[in-house]
């Protein structure tokens, strides 16, 4: 499958302040992620014929050049089923045509195939095929990817990441950063960070912290400047997990052993 990643500028909390858009066969491509209109992806877009246009999930920062590159290029425009609403809403225009997990997109390299990948979003998926996938905002070759309550689901995001990870594949793409050519390590390495972090507010909670604030300045060890949002509502994506797992009972404002 030819593959081209095109960084786009966008208003990103993401590695490096900008979004991964990219183009997947050399013909007949799907354009996936398209944040914003720029020259760079203009110009690689020029390149090849688009015949199809989706995103990983609907948050703005993936989202916002889809109805301009739909039009552009008269490609069909995807959409998860089930989560049309939304996506309109996300995206200002309809879909052509709508998706569910395991369904196929045809380009002239052969087919994209949808995996339910859950976690970060509700209705986040990923674009695979036989030696690679478009992992949005699953995986990052560095750092950690936020998965925040309400909207955020911490058991989903980590049976998401061990999906990813059984498919073996050689090079995974994702939303933001660099693409990361050791699969395997990264997504080990972020299960991993995850059942640290899930650790750390245990043990806080078993020590006496019960506000979501409170368990936040225990489980953390780092300056939480200008992050301290996102870091709260991950804490109560943890405490959500802990609680349908029986570990602790957790009322959306105070948690108990």
């Amino acid at each position: 499958m030819d593959v081209s990643r095109v960084p786009v500028d966008t208003a990103t909390r993401g590695p490096g302040g900008a979004t991964n858009a990219y183009l997947l066969g050399s013909d007949g491509a799907v354009l996936l992620d398209p944040a914003a209109r720029t020259n760079d992806l203009d110009e690689a877009v020029d390149t090849t014929s688009v015949d199809h246009v989706a995103v990983t999930h609907h948050h703005p920062d993936h989202v916002g050049a889809v109805a301009e590159y739909a039009d552009a290029c008269d490609a069909t425009l995807w959409a998860r089923a089930g989560r049309v609403d939304a996506f309109e809403r996300a995206t200002g225009v309809a879909p052509d045509r709508t998706f569910r997990p395991g369904d196929r997109i045809e380009t002239g390299d052969g087919h994209v195939e949808i995996v339910d990948t859950p976690g970060h979003a509700q209705e986040h998926v990923a674009f695979t095929w036989d030696r690679g996938a478009v992992v949005g905002d699953l995986a990052v070759a560095a750092g950690s990817v936020v998965v925040g309550a309400p909207e955020g689901d911490m058991r989903a995001y980590l049976t998401s990441l061990r999906r990813l990870r059984a498919r073996g594949f050689e090079s995974i793409y994702p939303g933001h950063g660099p693409v990361i050519d050791d699969p395997d390590a990264t997504l080990a390495r972020l299960i991993d960070h995850r059942l640290d972090r899930e650790r750390t507010v245990r043990r806080a909670v078993a020590e006496g912290a019960r506000t979501v604030d409170e368990i936040l300045d225990a489980a953390y060890d780092k300056d939480l400047t200008g992050v301290r949002d996102l870091a709260r509502a991950t804490v109560r994506a943890h405490l959500q997990k802990l609680a349908v797992e029986g570990d602790l009972d957790f009322d959306g404002e105070r948690a108990e052993p």
